[in-house]
């Protein structure tokens, strides 16, 4: 059995630590992440309760917020599809 030199050993050890997302994916997933957390924000707020309270059909709680936590759960899927440079 041939022994392996230092060189081949260093070549081998960072074959092994190659991630499948590179930085530019992590970014990215940050990012929709945030948007995610802000479509959400913005869907919350006071509980109607024993009245009847009108602001539960506010265009901020039914249009805005879950428009923007769509967009972060689709930018997700480009966060995650992004292409890989070998160089990261």
């Amino acid at each position: 059995m041939k022994k392996k030199t230092t060189s081949e050993v260093k070549e081998t050890s960072k074959e092994d630590k190659a991630f499948a997302f590179g930085k530019t994916n992590w970014l990215l997933m940050v990012v929709s992440l945030a948007c995610i957390l802000i479509g959400f924000l913005l869907m919350t707020g006071s509980a109607s309760g024993e009245q009847f309270n009108p602001d539960i059909f506010s265009t901020r709680r039914i249009t805005v917020g879950p428009m923007i936590a769509l967009f972060g759960f689709l930018f997700m899927i480009v966060a995650i599809m992004w292409p890989n440079k070998k160089g990261e």
